[in-house]
């Protein structure tokens, strides 16, 4: 009883603080290119940003949405709020948590797993705010080295050998279940390229494939 009152006042105290941090983050957001429009005399022009709100906007609105109800029960309150906060969730922050979880040998959806994902996100996002800062004070002196022809088409691959590498980590725990949804995504962006642009609305039918794909493979497993 004592270690549930206490879980209690925690999880209290956690949604209160998150919801100010949330709301506190949202208006400095927003509120960011009205304040400084006034300063130097520019506002933004509001027709133009809701014409751009619309054209990507509404597939931004969906992904968010799908992100929170899939990220939120595998972070807890305490690791989404600061995750949603903090951003770059696909990269780092989710990445993050679960090593932490493997590592920690933790259950999703219990109030250890709660407990590392909050402070692996917590270290995670410390980590990336001393990673920028350096990156800004050593911008000017390190700019001969990143401009090197040599570095070139390391810096050009970045991005995708950062992807595969989180990819892999999920695709090697069931790769048949993997391919699937893969070979049938890779195919479809080939022969539809114009699909590249829509990548967010597209995680929605791979995901309910992989999802029952998954879900027949449990119940022939349970029928043998």
């Amino acid at each position: 009883m004592q270690d549930k009152t206490v879980l209690d006042t925690y999880n209290q105290k956690t949604h209160v603080i998150g919801r100010i941090a949330s709301a506190i983050t949202l208006i400095m957001l927003v509120g960011a290119p009205f304040l400084i429009g006034s300063i130097l005399g520019a506002m933004p022009d509001l027709g133009a940003a809701a014409k751009g709100f619309l054209s990507v906007g509404l597939i931004w609105t969906i992904s968010s949405v799908v992100e929170f109800l899939v990220y939120t029960p595998m972070l807890g309150a305490g690791g989404g709020y600061l995750a949603f906060i903090t951003g770059n969730l696909i990269n780092m922050k989710i990445p993050c948590a679960m090593n932490a979880r493997e590592i920690a040998g933790t259950q999703s959806g219990t109030t250890e797993n709660e407990i590392i994902s909050t402070l692996s996100i917590a270290a995670s996002s410390l980590t990336t705010i001393i990673v920028l800062a350096l990156g800004v004070l050593l911008l000017v002196p390190l700019q001969p080295i990143l401009q090197s022809e040599t570095l070139q088409p390391a810096f050009a691959n970045v991005v995708p050998a950062l992807f595969g590498a989180m990819a892999y980590q999920y695709f090697r725990k069931n790769i048949k279940l993997a391919c699937v949804p893969l070979v049938m995504m890779t195919l479809l962006f080939v022969f539809v390229p114009s699909l590249i642009s829509s990548t967010s609305m597209m995680i929605i039918p791979s995901g309910a494939i992989t999802i029952g794909l998954a879900y027949l493979i449990f119940r022939k497993k349970g029928s043998l």
